[in-house]
């Protein structure tokens, strides 16, 4: 069995463990029997790094890192990773903005990924590439010479032309993503977004089928891998915490038997905050029996603190909670509890298995792990309700069973909170039931298994070149001169 190397912008410390999220999956990728390599920035920046990389090894698993160049880190990371990729992908222009100076500092940092990591490659080896801050890396391994089979996965949504076009370089970029051999989007919306992006660069020299595309004579895998979580995972650790954490116990204790409403985000402007707390004030206003009897946390670790959007969202999510609580507190209650700090991830299982009401209303959003993680750490017994945004890309598994809302019509919110807080065990065990089995089904395993499957499946001659004389090719689902459709209906995860 061919070897995997898994590229992203960190890696997770091998004495972490699988704490949630991507790790759990991609540790789950890499602990096969041929072992991999797990490759990316060491967190460190320096003024002069070598290319020689520190491994540290953990079982089957080599966690290869290296240094980044301090000249350039801030405006890679900070510039055109966070101020130009990140808002053009969520759908934020007014947080847009665009410096030719850290585009050229964002390629620079992904050749210098590409230099390191060129000495790990052998031809057999699967390598799988995530995410927005190395979109250019498949192209530059293939120019150093690279010719294993090369995966991209974006994690985070991939807009329509109509706005990716505010981005300067978007058609290198495209052209960048074209030239792996399998890349995979969260959502049918985001592939279908990446189409439109190809057939403007590309115009006649492209042609889209069912679980692939040729461009320029060549063929690229397409697909849909919805990622997922470790459904067993967060309820044991949901149910250990809320046994013998104290956070837990504590929180339990000063809610005095009120119902529970939580958030758990990142502090980004993408996940609906601002919204979200309007929201919970209009709950307030408009049923004022529930004043004294609820209570909302909102857990938002601080993120990106030196880009300009996000000290503003910072800034105004502070004042609303002060103006909500001050408007409506009382001496033995507070009706927002605002903390940016972060927990383990065992604690936040805890957290999400006592309340009663997820509250995950991103305004853009891949995936959003939360709400799953929301559904496996609740009690089936006695589960809560999720309340969750359209606009998540977990909204397309989950409509069956949560209360979805458009984050920006806060009395649509505020009665879907309603709904949430009133809803009979009965009603609220059988959506439970419904979203459950769906997270099963489309586990993390089952994620990263159906990706690498479909990589390691490509031949060496769809890895090089599709060849029209070797190979008949079959209708196509679009033509030069006609709109790129929806891909027919196939395997969710593209298998």
């Amino acid at each position: 069995m061919a070897r995997l190397i898994v590229v992203s912008n960190r890696v997770a410390a091998p004495d972490q463990g699988s704490s949630g999220g991507l790790a759990v999956g991609l540790l789950a990728a890499l602990s096969g029997p041929d072992g991999g390599i797990w490759f990316g920035w060491s967190g460190k920046t320096q003024d002069k790094p070598s290319l020689q990389p520190t491994v540290q090894q953990k079982d089957a698993i080599r966690f290869v890192t290296i240094d980044l160049p301090k000249r350039n880190f801030d405006a890679y990371y900070n510039g055109f990773c966070n101020s130009s990729l990140w808002p053009v992908h969520h759908y934020f222009p007014g947080a847009f903005r665009y410096e030719a100076s850290e585009y050229e500092a964002y390629l620079e940092v992904n050749r210098y990924f590409a230099q390191a990591l060129v000495k790990l490659i052998r031809n057999d080896d699967i390598v799988w590439i995530h995410d927005y801050q190395l979109i250019p890396l498949g192209r530059m391994l293939r120019e150093a010479g690279v010719n294993a089979r090369i995966g991209y996965f974006l994690h985070i949504p991939y807009p329509n032309i109509a706005v990716l076009r505010l981005l300067p370089p978007y058609a290198d970029l495209v052209r960048d993503m074209c030239k792996y051999d399998l890349v995979g989007f969260q959502t049918q919306e985001d592939l279908e977004g990446f189409q439109s992006a190809v057939k403007a660069v590309c115009m006649d020299a492209c042609a889209f089928y069912d679980d692939d595309m040729h461009v320029e004579g060549r063929r690229i895998g397409t697909g849909v891998f919805p990622i997922g979580v470790d459904v067993d995972v967060i309820a044991q650790q949901a149910e250990e915490a809320e046994r013998n954490d104290d956070q837990i116990k504590r929180l339990v204790r000063s809610m005095l038997g009120r119902q529970l409403l939580l958030g758990v985000d990142r502090l980004d402007y993408s996940k609906g905050l601002l919204e979200r707390f309007n929201a919970y004030e209009s709950l307030l206003e408009s049923v004022p029996d529930l004043q004294g009897n609820i209570s909302f946390v909102q857990i938002a670790p601080l993120s990106r603190i030196n880009v300009a959007a996000y000290v503003d969202i910072r800034d105004a999510l502070e004042r609303t909670a002060g103006h909500i609580n001050g408007k409506f507190a009382d001496a033995d209650w507070t009706p927002i509890r605002y903390l940016n700090k972060d927990f383990s991830h065992q604690t936040l299982s805890g957290f999400l298995r006592i309340s009663d009401v997820g509250f995950v209303t991103p305004v853009r959003d891949g995936m959003n792990l939360v709400a799953k993680e929301f559904v496996a750490a609740q009690d089936p017994a006695d589960p809560g309700v999720l309340v969750l945004s359209v606009l998540a890309g977990a909204a397309q598994e989950l409509s069956e069973g949560a209360l979805l809302v458009n984050p920006y019509d806060k009395t649509a919110v505020a009665l879907a909170l309603h709904q949430a807080l009133v809803m009979p065990l009965e009603e609220r065990k059988m959506r439970h039931a419904v979203m459950l089995q769906s997270l099963h089904q489309n586990s993390i395993s089952h994620w990263q298994e159906s990706f690498v499957d479909r990589l390691s499946a490509i031949s060496p001659s769809f890895v090089t070149a599709w060849n029209p004389k070797k190979r008949a090719a079959p209708a196509p689902l679009w033509s030069p001169g006609s709109e790129v459709p929806k891909v027919g209906t196939r395997d969710a995860l593209g298998g």
